[in-house]
């Protein structure tokens, strides 16, 4: 088990007045960088001394140094824990005294333009870009609980990202075909996969790609909720619920705006659908994102929403399953021997060729292992024999099955090539991939 650094004011109360941090993101002084955090509370006499807007600033830019996409802040049973995410996982930072709580929430809310004296009701905001934090966006959400407010901040660097189609990590034979659906002048792409797996990103991608390939001869239109970044030549609306202005009624208007590609931040609801699914129907390009646990299940998901089989069968040209998996760091990965009952899921034809490595953990990738992030795929291309299927209502496996049969490589197939060339450790690949998947 890991030690954790404590850092302690005299107090009456020694639990109200502890900090520590894992080792895995601040080191003692041994070579290794201290959070600047983690200096700023070891720099103060006592509680009192803290000045709340810089700490504030500090756990912020600690989180955007390492290249967090999210801090969390949030009242535990006795500390104010602050947690940031490192590819897609949440890492331990600092754990605060539970008396800073409001302190830390008032400040966040004003920077946020938030009511600061509301705390029973959940808020939303959004902080312009700093110098100071290194020119990064934030939105940052309030939420009441019963031990107080959770505070989750999504940090937007828009230096940091790119909307090239290549950069995407993409294998190969899913970034061609993807290339060629967007070359269709109309039909339904839908991206699939849970909150955090790249769909948005892949998305703008796509977009960027149309934009660069047509130029100001198309005409493109999205309507998001939110809109988290803002694409050169390319209208961006974002919806309004509380102002009735909600996916369908912003489809509906947009239909007679002439576009001829269509974004749709995410299908949710019947209407949305069957706008959506029309559209693709009537000589537009339409692309969206939905939720279903797997690439083969959208079709169900959308049947449920009383959408006719015909029409899907019709209208969509393309279902991508998306999922990121963490990378091993190049500066300290090494070859190791998965658990045997991990390697009695791997063919033991594929394991005679492996190159099986896993980080081991250094300071260049914060002591964790892992290096930045990368797709895995799964491109399911609605052809003739998969139409077939979809008009006889076939269940979710079968369907998944008949895609197989068509020659879809599952997310499992995919996610495993990146396993046995050394890409990653196979442990990440079963985090990420359900069982029942592959």
């Amino acid at each position: 088990m890991s030690r954790r650094i404590f850092v302690q004011f005299p107090a009456r109360h020694e639990q109200e007045n502890l900090y520590y941090v894992e080792p895995s993101i601040a080191k003692e002084n041994q070579g290794h960088r201290v959070n600047q955090t983690t200096r700023y509370l070891q720099s103060v006499s006592d509680q009192k001394g803290i000045e709340i807007g810089a700490l504030v600033n500090y756990l912020l830019i600690d989180a955007i140094k390492v290249g967090a996409s999210d801090i969390h802040i949030e009242p535990w049973e006795s500390t104010l824990v602050v947690r940031i995410r490192l590819n897609g996982v949440l890492n331990e930072l600092v754990h605060l005294p539970l008396d800073l709580m409001e302190k830390i929430s008032g400040r966040l809310k004003v920077m946020a333009s938030l009511i600061s004296y509301q705390t029973d009701l959940p808020q939303e905001g959004h902080a312009p870009a700093n110098p100071e934090l290194g020119g990064v966006e934030l939105r940052i959400s309030v939420f009441p609980t019963v031990r107080g407010e959770k505070i989750v901040i999504r940090i937007f660097d828009p230096s940091n990202r790119s909307f090239d189609l290549a950069s995407l990590g993409f294998e190969d034979e899913t970034l061609q075909m993807f290339i060629k659906l967007l070359a269709r002048p109309s039909g339904l792409i839908l991206l699939t996969g849970p909150t955090g797996s790249g769909k948005t990103t892949a998305i703008y991608a796509a977009l960027y790609h149309l934009v660069q390939r047509s130029g100001p001869a198309i005409s493109i239109s999205t309507v998001e909720d939110p809109v988290e970044f803002n694409l050169p030549m390319i209208s961006q609306a974002q919806i309004n619920p509380h102002k009735d202005f909600t996916y369908p009624v912003a489809l509906r208007s947009l239909m007679r705006q002439d576009p001829q590609v269509i974004m749709v931040g995410e299908i949710r609801d019947p209407e949305t659908a069957a706008i959506a699914v029309q559209a693709g129907l009537t000589g537009h390009l339409v692309i969206s994102t939905i939720h279903s646990g797997s690439t083969a299940g959208v079709f169900a998901r959308l049947i449920n929403m009383d959408i006719e089989p015909f029409l899907l069968a019709s209208s969509i040209s393309g279902v991508i399953g998306l999922r990121l998996i963490r990378k091993n760091c190049t500066y300290c990965a090494q070859p190791y021997q998965p658990e045997s009952g991990f390697l009695r899921l791997v063919p033991p034809e594929a394991l005679e060729t492996a190159t099986l490595r896993r980080g081991v953990g250094c300071a260049e990738c914060v002591h964790t292992g892992y290096s930045g992030r990368t797709a895995v795929t799964e491109m399911l291309v609605v052809n003739e024999v998969l139409r077939d299927a979809i008009l006889q209502k076939m269940p979710t496996r079968s369907l998944q099955q008949v895609a197989i049969e068509q020659g879809m490589q599952t997310l499992w197939d995919m996610g495993l090539r990146r396993a046995l060339s050394g890409q990653t450790p196979l442990e990440e690949i079963l985090r990420v991939v359900a069982v029942d998947q592959f």
